[in-house]
């Protein structure tokens, strides 16, 4: 039986995304309290958030529309895309980090648990860093993440999340990506 390289690869981006969840799963929490969403998104559905990222460049100006314009343009050249989102539910340790001194205060204003936050950021790294250790490019995209949520792809709780896409090509295709102003 002969396996096409073009097939393969695509199968090897899909199981590193596999570990990819498993790696942000198993990622430190802080308190102990696993607040993390995740999903791949390849075809069509991949397809719709590129799309939702192309109404969103038409909508915004400057920097932010010249970003979600060119990481769509990644994105379409990327076979899968890996979602991670975080519930940002305070963890009741009335830390002040965020900037509100209590956690009760800080849910009833809708503020961001920073605890949450960094736990987001650590899932992120480890993520990233597993697709790194199997030669899997990748880049992090904050504008996928912002396009899933207007999407609601995930539960109504999550309002952090970063989008990482995945190739595995001769030249890394998120490499000389052309500079936003």
């Amino acid at each position: 039986m002969i396996y096409a390289s073009d097939e393969t690869e695509k199968k090897a981006i899909l199981h590193v995304a596999e570990l990819m969840l498993a790696a942000a799963r198993t990622a430190p929490k802080a308190c102990g309290i696993d607040e993390l969403e995740t999903m791949i998104l390849d075809g069509t559905d991949k397809d719709s958030l590129t799309e939702t990222m192309r109404e969103m460049a038409a909508i915004s100006s400057g920097r932010m529309s010249e970003s979600f314009a060119r990481d769509a343009g990644n994105l379409d050249n990327s076979p899968y895309l890996v979602l991670l989102g975080i519930r940002t539910v305070p963890r009741a340790l009335d830390c002040g980090l965020c900037g509100v001194p209590k956690c009760s205060e800080a849910a009833e204003q809708g503020v961001c648990c920073a605890m949450a936050a960094g736990d987001l950021g650590i899932a992120v790294g480890s993520a990233a860093a597993t697709a790194m250790d199997h030669r899997i490019d990748n880049r992090i995209f904050f504008t996928a993440g912002i396009a899933a949520l207007k999407k609601k792809l995930f539960s109504d709780k999550v309002t952090v999340c970063f989008g990482i896409g995945l190739s595995a090509t001769g030249k890394n295709i998120f490499f000389d990506r052309p500079k936003t102003s």
